[in-house]
């Protein structure tokens, strides 16, 4: 199957954080106006020709930028929680983006994977590879379908670090794909 890759566009926490949500109340933000036309230009892009449609995470963001290429493509749109983000806190109780970023860091330095006869509350890359088997392997079957996701979900797939927002990425998806483990 042909997978596109769609990271969301830009988001704001203003309103989330306004508000003292914490964990996943964060990913209730919103896109912002430049989010927004970020995913207007992602829409034209060619390498979303012939999708049969579009798989969305659940978080705002996502599912925004999604209703968007949607409506430009004339595209139904399936809500898939597994493609969600990596989580930071799997007690969904982290309170701060400062903390986040602690538990962001501590994850990177170990490279996705727990120390020996460690645990943490973040999301260990296998869990997040496992995952995303779970939910895509169950679309191989089609030619060509969009996944609006995330940044962590995505560089998985592709074996990169940092995408722009809105990036589209294109990989060839099959049962038993490989994901990335770690890219530097």
């Amino acid at each position: 199957m042909t997978l596109v890759l769609v990271r969301h566009g830009e988001p704001d926490y203003t309103p989330c954080e306004e508000r003292g949500y914490i964990g996943h109340g964060m990913d209730l933000a919103p896109l912002t106006e430049a989010g927004r036309a970020q995913a207007e230009e992602a829409a034209k892009d060619s390498r979303l020709d012939g999708a049969e449609f579009i798989l969305a995470s659940p978080y705002t963001r996502a599912m925004q930028t999604a209703a968007i290429i949607a409506r430009r493509r004339d595209l139904d749109i399936r809500v898939e929680v597994d493609l969600h983000e990596w989580m930071p806190d799997l007690t969904f109780q982290y309170r701060s983006w400062e903390e986040s970023g602690e538990l962001y860091d501590d994850f990177c330095k170990h490279r996705g994977v727990y120390p020996d006869d460690q645990t943490r509350n973040w999301e260990s890359m296998e869990m997040m590879k496992t995952r995303l088997a779970r939910c895509l392997d169950r679309y191989a079957g089609y030619n060509k379908l969009i996944a609006v996701c995330h940044g962590a979900v995505i560089g998985r797939l592709v074996g990169q670090r940092n995408l722009p927002y809105c990036s589209t990425h294109e990989i060839i998806y099959n049962k038993g794909h490989r994901y990335f483990d770690w890219v530097d």
